[in-house]
């Protein structure tokens, strides 16, 4: 669906923020009125962290549609693009509400984007070791995966690499993204406690109906338990077309051996995250 814009909305489009990102003055004004005009729900998970399955899901839950809310992808993270935005609150793109999944940092740029719309974002908490296990699993069976990097090109010989070898890039090329993402949302998050929801993924893996509803809840689209019990049961039944691997905790150490788990350490030792946060984030067992 494409609406017909009037002129302040493209004349939104072609404006840009002050120089850290934020949209100020009639300008800020104007864009947190379009933000109370419909819901989104922004799933800012890092990969391997169900959330391809739970924005499946939370489609099925409210009669949503999946958008891509950036420019493009290209082997790098998230950052929102502006002319999507404005296009789905000037009554475009779809009728139901916005769901996006991205892997996004609350880097400053990005936080001021979502505080001009009034977004609500949630996150996902799951042990590293567990998700580079899992991000692994994928590079080695997915050609497509292997097109996409983290702010960083997948080496074309990745699956000749020797399992130490494949085990060494996990840890020194994607693992620093994983120290930002958690360092930049757990700040974020105990600076505006009520923009951030945080999910744990072992509470997900007990009760996801219940992390579903906890996260529509935070995104303004209430939905009862039983309602969000049979969307995860239909979306269950697809969950290898939503790239749900194995959702098991501690196989990180399958895969990782102490030096390496140390070297995460040292990374996630450069922020101030909470120590229980911190050791929740380096579990192997």
């Amino acid at each position: 669906m494409c609406p017909a814009l009037d002129e302040t909305v493209v004349s939104a489009a072609f404006a840009q923020p002050d120089n850290d990102g934020t949209f100020s003055g009639a300008y800020g004004e104007y864009l947190r009125g379009l933000g109370a005009r419909r819901p989104a729900i922004i799933f800012a998970f890092p990969p391997k962290a169900a959330g391809t399955f739970l924005r499946s899901a939370a489609i099925e839950a409210v009669g949503g549609q999946l958008v891509r809310i950036v420019h493009a992808q290209g082997c790098r993270d998230a950052q929102p693009y502006l002319p999507i935005f404005l296009s789905y609150y000037a009554g475009g793109l779809c009728e139901g509400p916005l769901v996006t999944h991205v892997h996004m940092q609350a880097l400053p740029g990005n936080r001021r984007f979502l505080e001009a719309f009034d977004l609500k974002p949630i996150i996902m908490l799951r042990p590293i070791p567990d998700m580079l296990a899992s991000y692994w699993d994928m590079l080695e069976n997915d050609h497509i995966a292997r097109k996409d990097g983290l702010n960083c090109v997948i080496p074309s010989a990745f699956l000749e690499f020797s399992r130490e070898r494949k085990a060494d890039y996990l840890i020194d090329i994607i693992g620093p993204w994983y120290a930002g993402y958690f360092a930049t949302w757990l700040d974020y998050a105990r600076e505006q406690p009520e923009r951030i929801c945080v999910l744990n993924y072992g509470d997900f893996l007990r009760e996801p109906a219940r992390g579903l509803a906890q996260a529509l809840d935070h995104a303004g689209l209430m939905r009862t338990l039983e309602t969000c019990k049979r969307a995860v049961e239909s979306t269950w039944g697809e969950r290898e077309q939503h790239r749900f691997n194995r959702g098991v905790e501690g196989r990180g150490a399958e895969y990782f051996s102490w030096r390496h788990i140390e070297h995460l350490t040292r990374m996630l030792d450069h922020y101030g995250i909470p120590d229980r946060e911190f050791r929740y984030l380096l579990k192997t067992a």
